[in-house]
């Protein structure tokens, strides 16, 4: 039996308001056969505790006792199910995202708590791995992310920016698959660089040979031999024809560019990738689904997808670092 899902945010307020709804629905979504498993050992024989609201597995061995929580985005969480599953609904539906602050305000958290709550959720927005090749008429196009020199303080564009153009901005590759009916899907990912070895490594990764590829005239996308490939010389026009243009990627830059500039204002590079996830992933059921039908997806992945914030705010990696430069 399908759990039930509220329609509208001010539905899923109330509902998920109420303890045992949210249960019930996540163990539908987790053990969809309606089989309860342990997740330490695999078990099927586990007890429900009512009284902590949990499960205990017949077997012995540790954390035998275990919540909805383990094993997901929110385990070792204090923030109840109550307001985790509001912020999911938020950030999954918000077209423009949605930031910590305004988390902090709607649910009574903290910033920073709010932070790290939606970069967890973010987690379930990541493609699944091994997906299938993109096919039919393909665009292929980079971006530069980075702040504005013009909108900095001397200070800070003088240590920022060492260079013209994109130099001191990180490079993402787009590609995107053309639809029937404005159904079209994207994929993006931060390069290293936007020369021809990675650029080209990344669309052989992802579109099937024999594709039709659009691209603007860049240098790096000459080569590409096993794609039927069409250029569109941006210098002189950005239509040729009905089909040879790259203005779907030009589109999703757009929506991306303003979520990241209005609603999140600065993003540092390493966390970049994440939100390039979560933009690809409302783009992607933006036509097809309702926002119900987002939020149920973005649950479903919840299981096997954890950070820890010492990861986010890197601390693990500077920890390590001042390890190993500590004298013995």
């Amino acid at each position: 039996m399908e759990p039930h899902v509220p329609a509208t945010l001010k539905d899923a307020v109330v509902y998920y308001g109420n303890p045992e709804n949210c249960l019930n629905y996540l163990a539908a979504k987790r053990w969809s056969d309606g089989i309860v498993k342990c997740p330490t050992c695999g078990s099927a024989s586990v007890n429900f505790m009512p009284r902590h609201q949990r499960w205990q597995c017949s077997s012995h061995h540790p954390r035998r006792q275990f919540s909805i929580k383990v094993g997901t985005i929110f385990e070792d969480s204090p923030i109840g199910l109550d307001k985790w599953l509001p912020a999911m609904w938020l950030i999954t539906n918000a077209k423009n995202g949605i930031s910590s602050w305004e988390i902090h305000r709607a649910l009574g958290v903290s910033q920073k708590t709010a932070w790290f709550m939606l970069h967890r959720i973010r987690l379930t927005h990541a493609p699944k791995a091994g997906g299938n090749k993109m096919w039919g008429q393909i665009e292929a196009d980079e971006t530069f992310i980075g702040g504005k020199a013009r909108n900095m303080h001397p200070s800070v564009r003088t240590r920022k920016v060492t260079g013209t153009g994109g130099k001191d901005k990180t490079a993402v590759l787009g590609i995107l698959e053309r639809g029937k009916k404005g159904d079209s899907k994207v994929r993006v990912k931060v390069v290293p660089t936007t020369r021809k070895k990675a650029l080209q490594s990344e669309i052989r990764d992802h579109v099937l040979a024999g594709s039709a590829i659009f691209t603007d005239s860049l240098k790096s996308y000459e080569g590409l031999d096993e794609f039927q490939h069409e250029v569109v010389d941006h210098a002189v026009e950005y239509v040729r024809g009905e089909v040879v243009h790259t203005n779907g990627l030009e589109n999703f830059w757009s929506l991306l560019k303003r979520s990241l500039k209005g609603t999140y204002v600065s993003v540092e590079p390493f966390h970049l990738f994440r939100y390039l996830d979560e933009q690809a992933f409302r783009y992607n059921n933006r036509n097809d689904m309702t926002d119900a039908d987002r939020f149920d997806l973005a649950v479903s992945q919840i299981v096997g997808r954890r950070i820890m914030y010492k990861e986010l705010t890197g601390k693990t990696e500077k920890a390590e670092t001042e390890t190993q430069a500590t004298p013995i």
